[in-house]
């Protein structure tokens, strides 16, 4: 669900959220939580008030002390060139020094319990207190009326103003996230390019339609007409994880992830995931064979308060996990593989995951690959994923989010926009590539994936539409960080902002991502005749971030410590090494054949030609820095010496 609401928030130098807009007195000894009301909750929207028994769930999130402190040792332990680089905490010490204090916990719950609420979780670093009750009470204990209000084609529960709390709680509240239904639900960012619905797997299965070929090159189309005057190569029928690792230089360094644990976090959890993964690894990297001991499970069980499974395509959240399996064991074959399934799809319920695996350190590592259309997202969220992406960084954690597959979301938005959460400056945002990987092995090359599609009718090439491509863009909620002064060029930094100010540019880093030179991956779908294990090419940058993710595993276990916070070591490799290949523009097409009813020529197939870096954006593969690659792509084992 989108909201109209607009949040300009200021970045500290080191990137980071700076304190809380100033709260406002309300009546009897009360203070407003600043931006807690949804602008589109207004009178003309209204459908019909909350009934007053209705149930929800809701998390009172906790300011930690000293937030000014904590970015400031976050950059110090990020930054190669301070003193205290790599001296991370532990989640003991982050409790210590930054948590919300045990008395705070005691008085928010106190507070909650005598508005009539059962109290549910505090997680072990004290980011939140979790409350059920009736919407009467919420309305008592925030002082506000709850309605029901009719935006975008939904019917969303929001409150008529601004939340507020006792004026002795309101300088220890982040945030409360679930009282309004404000949050969007997240999307997985995974393709197959087809542009079909059932390009979301693994609800109705997919198969790829032959021709289709092993490397890249090996056929070519010489039965359609030319495109430009060229015969194309066929796409690949997905790389296997041998491919990528030669690909990416990291198959014969020596290291294969030992000794890292990766964490996935995603919604739900697919009843098949192990089976499918294992399967996968034995048909395909037979030497590399994914261990029972090497995969653990950790699934929030569903709340029925949140949003429906149905509400968030479950299925295709199947599909989601099994990519990021099977990518990130296929990079790092020797990692370990924590999944996290969040209870449902909504921003609230993924930030629970994700904060079970940095206020535990489950994880060294951690692969996103989902997000928000654009930025408009409530403040509370905001505020909320910066406090717990800060954790990470001082735990010395590599938070990873995939950059988005829609370019800078003009044809969705209107307006040119990176998407949330990979706009936020304690992540790392990894965007997609388009990569040619010869019969050898090698990277033929390398080009940004924003993709076109011309398809192919009665012997005539239709127009090309622009279907795809890796998320970038310049924000316009986050001042530019630290890491990225005097790299990132002004105009992209300067994009969206006004006078002489400069944001936050999207991505960090890239890897293959475009489904047309993408990776094959197997799954057990819904066919016809019946429900079975599969294979078929699939892409996004939900590929490029748990590739990338492998590759860091394997750079942990190669210089044998934990790497956590890149974006200030990467930033710098630029300007001093090679480390890191530039990506840059190459004109360069595939033909494509996919059946009309996604899993068999009964219906026919579809013909297209889809290019590989589309031109016709307002973001562009570039020389140097570009906000569809960011930096460039890893080099090698030059990125695994230097990084």
């Amino acid at each position: 669900m989108r909201r109209s609401s607009t949040l300009l928030l200021s970045l500290a130098v080191v990137g980071g959220l700076t304190g809380t807009l100033p709260a406002t007195a309300s009546a009897q000894g009360r203070q407003d939580i600043p931006q807690s009301h949804p602008l589109w909750a207004n009178a003309q929207a209204k459908v019909a008030d909350t009934a007053p028994a209705a149930k929800l769930s809701f998390r009172v999130y906790l300011n930690q002390r000293d937030n000014a402190g904590a970015e400031a040792l976050a950059q110090a332990v990020s930054d190669p060139d301070s003193k205290t680089y790599r001296q991370y905490l532990s989640p003991d010490q982050v409790l210590d020094r930054f948590a919300a204090s045990d008395a705070t916990v005691n008085a928010v719950k106190a507070w909650l319990t005598g508005s009539g609420f059962s109290i549910g979780e505090v997680p072990s670093n004290r980011a939140y207190v979790e409350a059920t009750g009736t919407a009467d009470q919420t309305e008592k204990a925030f002082a506000v009326d709850l309605g029901k209000y009719r935006v975008k084609g939904r019917t969303l529960r929001a409150a008529d103003k601004n939340l507020s709390v006792p004026a002795n709680l309101a300088g220890d509240v982040l945030g409360v996230v679930g009282v309004d239904q404000a949050t969007n639900l997240f999307k997985p960012d995974h393709a197959t390019g087809s542009g079909t619905p059932s390009d979301v797997a693994p609800g109705p299965g997919f198969r790829n339609a032959p021709p289709c070929s092993a490397y890249y090159g090996e056929k070519i189309d010489t039965t359609d007409p030319a495109y430009n005057g060229k015969q194309l190569p066929y796409a690949p029928c997905g790389y296997t994880p041998a491919q990528l690792r030669s690909a990416y230089g990291i198959d014969k360094v020596g290291a294969d992830g030992k000794g890292t644990t990766i964490a996935i976090v995603d919604a739900f959890a697919s009843p098949t995931i192990y089976a499918d993964a294992s399967t996968y690894a034995k048909k395909n990297d037979p030497q590399h064979p994914l261990k029972q001991s090497q995969f653990k499970q950790h699934v929030f069980p569903a709340n029925p308060v949140l949003e429906p499974p149905d509400q968030c395509d479950a299925a295709g959240w199947y599909g989601e996990e099994t990519l990021d399996v099977e990518a990130a064991h296929g990079l790092a074959p020797g990692a370990d593989i924590l999944y996290v399934g969040g209870e449902s799809c909504e921003d609230n319920a993924l930030d629970v995951a994700l904060n079970y695996v940095i206020a535990g350190h489950k994880a060294d590592i951690v692969s996103n690959s989902y997000g928000d259309t654009g930025e408009d997202i409530p403040a509370d969220e905001v505020k909320v994923f910066n406090q717990i992406s800060l954790q990470a960084v001082l735990e010395g954690i590599g938070v990873y989010f995939s950059s988005g597959d829609n370019g800078d979301e003009v044809a969705r938005l209107g307006t040119p926009s990176p998407d949330f959460s990979a706009s936020a400056p304690w992540i790392t945002a990894v965007g997609g590539t388009s990569i040619a990987i010869g019969k050898d092995g090698k990277k033929i090359f390398e080009t940004g994936w924003e993709t076109s599609k011309s398809v192919l009718i009665n012997g005539v090439y239709g127009p090309a539409n622009y279907t795809s491509g890796s998320g970038g863009g310049t924000s316009r909620l986050f001042e530019q960080p630290f890491y990225q002064k005097g790299v990132v060029p002004d105009a992209l930094a300067k994009k969206n902002q006004t006078g002489n100010k400069k944001g936050r540019v999207v991505p960090d880093i890239s890897a293959v991502g475009d489904p047309n030179t993408g990776f094959l991956v197997g799954q057990t779908q819904t066919f016809p005749e019946g429900a079975h294990y599969d294979q078929y090419r699939i892409g996004g940058t939900s590929l490029a971030s748990p590739v990338f993710a492998g590759i860091m595993a394997v750079a942990d276990s190669f210089d044998h410590f934990h790497h956590g916070f890149i974006n200030p070591v990467i930033y710098k490799l630029t300007s001093r090494t090679p480390a890191i290949t530039d990506v840059k523009h190459v004109d360069a097409a595939v033909a494509r054949v996919d059946y009309a009813n996604s899993v068999d020529a009964s219906d026919g197939l579809l013909r297209s030609v889809r290019t590989l870096d589309y031109q016709g954006l307002t973001i562009h593969t570039t020389p140097g820095y570009d906000d569809v690659t960011g930096l460039g792509v890893p080099n090698g084992l030059l990125f695994l010496l230097l990084v």
